[in-house]
């Protein structure tokens, strides 16, 4: 799937994120700006490195609209919402809290993202079968990003490519 981040005037509150589906389909959503990166853009960093197949990207790019999948993984009291789709969102929230800190604390990060899958009342993601450098494959990964995106002109876009993990 392709997103293309389009960055409106400089006075814009949003920008637009487009999803374009392998078979040609795309939905979209609006990103509103904030001083890091914005954060369905976090989704594909943490998306893209870590085996999560039912994330919010990974559900795009099978199918689903935008909004329903951002009104559903965001609804805490919807039980039904798939327990990857509750971690991706927990590691985005947890990573965006150390990119607006402007360091990364390990320990912090993870019990941010335990924090926000058990007020969901999921279990949190298992970073301890993984053997990953966190801070190089999401906060660097981030901070890259945000300044590729921070120094992408107004009026124009940016193309990122993402596949999502096998089902």
């Amino acid at each position: 799937m392709k997103l293309i981040a389009e960055k409106r005037s400089k006075t814009d509150k949003y920008d637009v994120l487009r999803f374009v589906r392998n078979n040609g389909m795309c939905t979209d959503a609006l990103m509103p700006r904030q001083g890091i990166l914005p954060h369905d853009l976090v989704h594909y960093v943490v998306e893209s490195a870590l085996p999560l197949r039912h994330g919010f990207l990974s559900l795009l790019a099978r199918g689903a609209d935008a909004q329903f999948v951002m009104e559903s993984v965001h609804d805490k009291a919807n039980p039904h919402v798939e327990t990857e789709a509750v971690q991706a969102e927990a590691i985005v929230e947890g990573l965006q809290a150390q990119l607006w800190s402007g360091a990364f604390d390990e320990e912090a990060f993870l019990a941010g993202a335990a924090a926000a899958c058990t007020a969901r009342n999921k279990p949190p993601f298992d970073f301890g079968k993984l053997a990953l450098d966190l801070k190089s494959i999401l906060y660097d990964r981030a901070l890259a990003l945000h300044q590729q995106w921070h120094s992408t002109p107004y009026y124009s876009t940016l193309s990122l490519e993402f596949s999502p993990q096998p089902v």
